[in-house]
């Protein structure tokens, strides 16, 4: 009874707080016709797909369209994606816009901004529809915080039951899709209807600006919480024939903490009722045409992995040398080689450039700090990269085996990855073929000058007096 008068106070705080700020002036030229939010919950990356039809109202034509977060879902969001709509149904068409953060002085109790720009703008009285895809990470909290391994995990998930947006909304509903059908309690708005999985709150019509009420559902979530707390990958290219790549992984189940003893018997013999929250493996995807793969951690290599690969791509199932439970981590590296003809190419005007994937191959992991080292060939100058969405850029040098004045390795960080980063970015650079020649001619003139010294050596006398002939 305690915890559910704290969830009902803090349910009264957070609406009172957010009604109590100064709201700014709606925009008079835009308003929301209809607008329908879906919140995919089966992953604990959460997946929110917005559909708006957006219709100018006012007398200028507009180009631009906000999108508002609460202060917490800003902090969390990873991707945000929009396009605009055109047909029906199977004839539908997606142009993708540019969406870009903002910043607004009159926004109410720190609300923050995205700006949609539209391919063109919406003039008096006509209306456009948008698909609006965002992802928040970190937004499942584990409640009970600690489960037995026989025990389900189960979370809380807080939101609105209406749209937090700047523009008045004629109509709207959401609905929230949960993994099982198991869900503890949830905030009840009227009207709010629940069916097996789904959860609708609404349909709520002629709602004004910055209209807020707050819900939470606790429901059971067993899906695997792997958290990646620091990734570097290593792309070392080399002119001789190939690429290759080293990962180096910290692991951590995120989920809700392991309490008392692990049984592995247990563990192995009620596969289905122990340690469901838990898991023992991954699968990593990887380019096609991979060669020399190797997976390994501190004590050695790991043979618990299975490859498959074909002209698409190659998947690797990987096994830690024990389950994850809550709170348990695991530190592995995973290496391997690809061709260099699938991913280095040359421009017209003989600039060489790297195209390869940018994110965490590991299928639904969140990965709070990601960095990507592009070590160049020794010789390479005047790097760039171009990457699909903001990362740190930095430059750094690296000496490796027989380099005299070292490589330059570009450095990309980027916090907060979700599998909707795994998109192609590029390093520019500019290389001469001379350089391909310096280390032979050093290995060469190193063997030249011990065969000289030897020869030199042979033929030189060193006694001190010289033998008389009898």
């Amino acid at each position: 009874m305690g915890a559910m008068a704290i969830l009902r106070l803090a349910l009264i705080f957070t609406s009172i707080s957010l009604l109590a700020g100064s709201s700014p002036s709606p925009s008079p030229e835009l308003q929301i016709v209809t607008a329908e939010r879906r919140i995919d919950l089966n992953s604990h990356i959460v997946k929110v797909f917005l559909t708006l039809k957006v219709e100018n109202i006012g007398e200028s034509p507009a180009s631009e369209v906000l999108l508002a977060f609460s202060p917490t879902e800003a902090d969390r969001l990873a991707v945000v994606k929009a396009a605009t709509v055109a047909g029906k149904k199977k004839k539908k068409s997606y142009f993708p816009l540019d969406v870009k953060p903002t910043d607004l002085d009159d926004g109410p109790n720190g609300t923050k901004y995205y700006l949609i720009h539209l391919l063109k703008p919406l003039g008096k009285g006509e209306a456009i529809s948008l698909e609006v895809l965002y992802m928040l990470t970190h937004s499942l909290e584990p409640f009970p915080a600690e489960i037995s391994q026989s025990e389900s995990q189960l979370v809380y998930y807080r939101d609105s039951a209406k749209i937090l947006s700047p523009y008045s909304i004629k109509q709207q509903a959401t609905f929230l899709k949960t993994p099982t059908s198991r869900v503890e309690s949830f905030t009840r708005v009227v009207p709010t209807d629940r069916a097996n999985t789904e959860l609708r709150y609404g349909p709520y019509e002629e709602q004004p600006p910055y209209s807020y009420s707050p819900v939470i559902v606790h429901f059971e979530n067993n899906n695997a919480f792997a958290v990646v707390e620091e990734l570097v990958r290593e792309i070392e290219i080399s002119h001789w024939g190939s690429i290759q790549v080293t990962e180096h992984y910290k692991l951590v189940h995120a989920g809700a903490r392991h309490k008392g003893v692990f049984s592995r018997v247990e563990y192995q013999s009620r596969p289905s009722h122990s340690g469901v929250s838990s898991f023992k493996h991954l699968l990593a995807e990887l380019p096609p045409r991979v060669h020399s793969v190797y997976y390994r951690d501190n004590i050695g290599n790991i043979s618990s992995s299975r490859l498959r690969t074909n002209f698409k791509k190659s998947e690797l199932l990987i096994e830690p040398r024990y389950p994850l439970f809550g709170g348990w981590k695991s530190t592995f590296v995973i290496g391997y080689g690809v061709p260099l003809e699938d991913f280095l190419f040359e421009a017209a005007d003989g600039t060489r450039y790297l195209n390869y994937s940018f994110g965490c191959p590991l299928a639904e992991t969140v990965v709070e700090k990601l960095t990507v080292k592009v070590v160049l060939p020794e010789g390479s100058n005047n790097p760039s990269a171009v990457v699909p969405f903001p990362v740190e850029q930095r430059a750094e040098r690296k000496y490796s085996y027989l380099d005299v004045v070292g490589r330059t390795v570009v450095v990309l960080e980027k916090a907060n990855v979700v599998p909707e980063h795994n998109s192609p970015f590029q390093v520019y650079y500019q290389f001469s073929p001379v350089y391909m020649l310096a280390e032979p001619l050093m290995l060469t003139s190193v063997f030249f000058l011990f065969f000289m010294a030897c020869v030199t050596y042979l033929h030189l006398d060193l006694s001190i007096s010289k033998n008389k002939q009898t």
